[in-house]
């Protein structure tokens, strides 16, 4: 599969330089497809087409963002199976999984922002005088490979529905669902040059976009370390930046709560996506009178995972996404060995009779500590640490030790209570016994895990500026 072109000012157009990156299917270690990588002059000229077409987008009426909103959700669900196809094969998300949530969750953002648009108040009165909100201008856009298409609706959509261009990076490990979003945005009639996509790699495609003097705005999704980088490019030019960066939630799961209930619930929400998740809830807190029981659990729970050939609708677990990913996850396993942690569930290792495929065995540690190296890194894959305490003061210490706060979640049968501990947890977003995703409400982090918020109106109010007009 060649998709070596980039979609720049309403046309597929060839790179500046002609440059290729091989796109690996996860489950068969083989590539699959071919992508270009841009470079420094390919982003120019987006953004280059992004400024000029802003002049006129920026003025359109809600009524016509509406519609192009409208439009693209309707070609999002004619291709959703399509699209999420194209996840399982270029990140290893079962196909299941991939449907149902990887590629109805990015419809989601597209329908919610829609929704806010259409009640959105860009003007007000305020004292003496009125209070305006205008699109901040060409936002440049730096998404992940783990929700590849996810974390691009979440930006796109809220960019285009306040009267934003955008400059879209997708991840070059997954790039292929966005570059199919493209398709559907340009069926949809979106003005040439509102949105834009250059493939390539952050080193070079993405410092280009977080420096370039035409991006008022640069949205990343990504690592802490890229994300602290791509502050410093923006720095020069004084853009906004918004950044969603790593996660090391807690699962706080109070003396009350249903243990065995609560422990598998949190073991399968910790394996969300194979672990490949920034807000999974790694690091799960039982009252220390409990461990055994926790153990057992977790252990039950592990054995209901399916891991198998992501095409395959009974799979629940695919493999990681890349060699390297799988090397790292590796190597804090073993972390977790030498320091002394009790092997639980999983381990090293692929797991057997699977063949080729950066698979991972479903790891569980017992009797973590708050220094080890698997309480404090982001893994980023199956491996769950199960940590002890005596008091809840204990317990929300330790869910606050941590540089990141991206998440947290609380287990409880008294409401109140969950609530309460809730509140002293320092991170963007709460998940009381087992709450759903919510498209609806923001999401973001605290300290090292980021700035800004997504979703909802808080999404949508990322990308405007305010004006107070006085007189």
């Amino acid at each position: 599969m060649e998709k070596l072109k980039f979609y720049i000012d309403g046309a597929w157009v060839d790179p500046v330089e002609p440059a290729t990156l091989a796109v690996v299917n996860p489950a068969t270690e083989k590539a699959f497809a071919r992508i270009s990588l841009g470079t420094r002059a390919d982003v120019d000229r987006a953004a280059r087409a992004a400024r000029c077409a802003f002049a006129t987008y920026s003025t359109t009426s809600v009524q016509q963002r509406l519609a192009w909103l409208q439009r693209i959700i309707e070609g999002f669900r004619a291709r959703l199976p399509e699209l999420a196809r194209t996840m399982t094969l270029e990140m290893g998300a079962p196909i299941t999984f991939a449907t149902e949530r990887q590629a109805t969750v990015a419809l989601f953002h597209f329908e919610e922002a829609a929704r806010v648009l259409a009640d959105y108040r860009f003007e007000e009165p305020m004292g003496p005088g009125i209070v305006r909100r205008e699109p901040i201008g060409v936002c440049g856009l730096i998404t992940p490979w783990n929700w590849p298409l996810n974390q691009v609706a979440s930006k796109v959509a809220p960019a285009l529905a306040t009267g934003c261009c955008v400059v879209l990076k997708p991840s070059e490990v997954a790039p292929l669902s966005a570059m199919l979003f493209a398709e559907i945005v340009h069926a949809a009639g979106v003005p040439a040059g509102v949105f834009n996509l250059v493939n390539g790699d952050g080193p070079t495609v993405g410092e280009a976009i977080a420096s370039h003097p035409e991006m008022d705005m640069v949205s990343f999704t990504g690592s802490t370390a890229a994300g602290v980088r791509v502050a410093r490019l923006a720095a020069d030019t004084v853009k906004r930046v918004a950044q969603e960066l790593g996660g090391k939630s807690a699962n706080i799961i109070l003396p009350d709560a249903d243990l065995r209930a609560a422990v598998m619930q949190g073991v399968h929400a910790c394996y969300t996506n194979a672990g490949q998740n920034c807000q999974s809830p790694t690091r799960m807190l039982v009252p220390r009178a409990q461990r055994d029981a926790a153990f057992e659990a977790a252990r039950d729970a592990v054995a209901t995972i399916r891991l198998g050939d992501p095409l395959d609708p009974a799979s629940t677990m695919g493999p990681l996404v890349s060699q390297a990913q799988f090397d790292k996850v590796q190597a804090l396993i073993q972390a977790g060995l030498d320091e002394g942690a009790t092997l639980v569930a999983g381990g090293l290792g692929k797991p057997p009779g699977l063949g080729g495929g950066f698979y991972v065995r479903p790891t569980v540690f017992g009797d973590v500590t708050p220094r080890m190296r698997i309480a404090r890194e982001e893994i980023f894959g199956p491996v769950l640490s199960i940590l002890a305490y005596d008091t809840e003061d204990e317990a929300v210490a330790i869910a606050n030790d941590t540089p990141f706060g991206l998440a947290g979640f609380v287990q409880s049968r008294d409401r109140e209570r969950a609530r309460a501990v809730a509140n002293r947890i320092r991170a963007g977003r709460v998940y009381l016994n087992g709450a759903p995703f919510d498209r609806s409400l923001p999401f973001g982090g605290y300290k090292q895990s980021g700035n800004g918020r997504e979703f909802g109106v808080f999404g949508l109010e990322e990308y405007l500026e305010v004006k107070a007009i006085l007189g």
